[in-house]
């Protein structure tokens, strides 16, 4: 199946509320204001956010359709309203060749996938011939220290970890290290993700910051971010979290295909104009590629 059949159908609970919702609006009406209405209320509940909701209905009544306002002349408009909006967060993980090793932090949540997305992005790394080494930084859960071991082996990866309850930023210090002795291409490092004690998971990922810009003050290269997209709008309350323990530089948002508030990743452009690196549409190594605006788009409202 290639990727844009899995992303249509990763989005297909999205696109089918969102999609069915604009034709039954269409074809019982002009699209005048009760149809503007209620297309307004099905991006709100498909979580593009109220904002952005609201901007994309003032353009679709401005339109002008030369063969009429049909159901999909309006999806098709939106279509590429949607992708405009996307285009400038559409961005591929930039990382510097000539710099060894590219050291890349991974934070986010327990339970949007973090890890899991470590061995995909490890995996994509590996297919274009760069050496990756992986470093377990949650090392409070075994079960993640496994989860990561098991996508060295998948990918070829060299996975550095520790003892449950190890020192955290240690491990990421000793992780540089040997990355850098070993001439690796690119080092993901993963941390913990525990938010019911905000303050303790702060304080562990300035250390991590702290102690491996002791061996050099550019480290991390980039600090990547998480999100499940089946949380809809606590996606964003998760980005402001994050954004104020660290510099965050890009986003990855996962399990889309289990959500029909897909709709989030607009918000979430439209609120940080962080980049999106990639996202993810399913289990397999290969679910997750990087993030194309217009492909995005279509999916998201029901267009092949």
């Amino acid at each position: 199946m290639s990727w844009l059949h899995r992303l249509k159908e990763g989005l297909s609970r999205t696109s089918k509320q969102l999609g069915q919702g604009i034709t039954d609006l269409v074809t019982k009406s002009k699209l005048d204001e009760v149809a503007l209405g209620g297309i307004e209320e099905l991006l709100i509940g498909a979580d593009l956010g109220a904002a952005t909701a609201f901007k994309l209905t003032q353009s679709l009544g401005k339109a002008r359709f030369e063969q009429g306002a049909t159901d999909e002349a309006v999806r098709e408009h939106l279509a590429g309203d949607i992708a405009r909006l996307l285009e400038p967060v559409a961005l591929p993980l930039a990382l510097d060749p000539g710099v060894k090793p590219q050291v890349v932090l991974v934070v986010g949540v327990n339970g949007t996938g973090k890890t899991t997305t470590i061995g995909k992005l490890a995996s994509l790394e590996r297919a274009k011939g760069r050496k990756v080494m992986l470093a377990a930084g949650d090392t409070f859960r075994a079960v993640f220290v496994e989860q990561l071991k098991v996508w060295g082996e998948r990918t070829g990866s060299f996975v550095i970890a520790r003892e449950t309850g190890a020192d955290a930023a240690g491990l990421a210090y000793d992780a540089v290290a040997k990355a850098k002795a070993d001439g690796v291409d690119i080092l993901f490092i993963d941390t913990a993700g525990r938010l019911h004690n905000k303050t303790e998971l702060m304080e562990e990922l300035k250390k991590v910051v702290r102690v491996i810009k002791k061996q050099d003050e550019s480290l991390p290269h980039a600090t990547l971010l998480v999100l499940d997209a089946t949380t809809g709008q606590n996606a964003l309350n998760q980005v402001e979290t994050f954004k104020s323990m660290v510099e965050i530089t890009g986003l990855v948002l996962t399990k889309l295909d289990g959500t029909a508030k897909g709709g989030v990743l607009v918000a979430l452009a439209e609120k940080f104009g962080l980049p999106v690196h990639a996202i993810g549409v399913g289990e397999q190594a290969d679910d997750l590629q990087p993030f194309e605006p217009l492909a995005f788009a279509r999916s998201l409202v029901g267009l092949g």
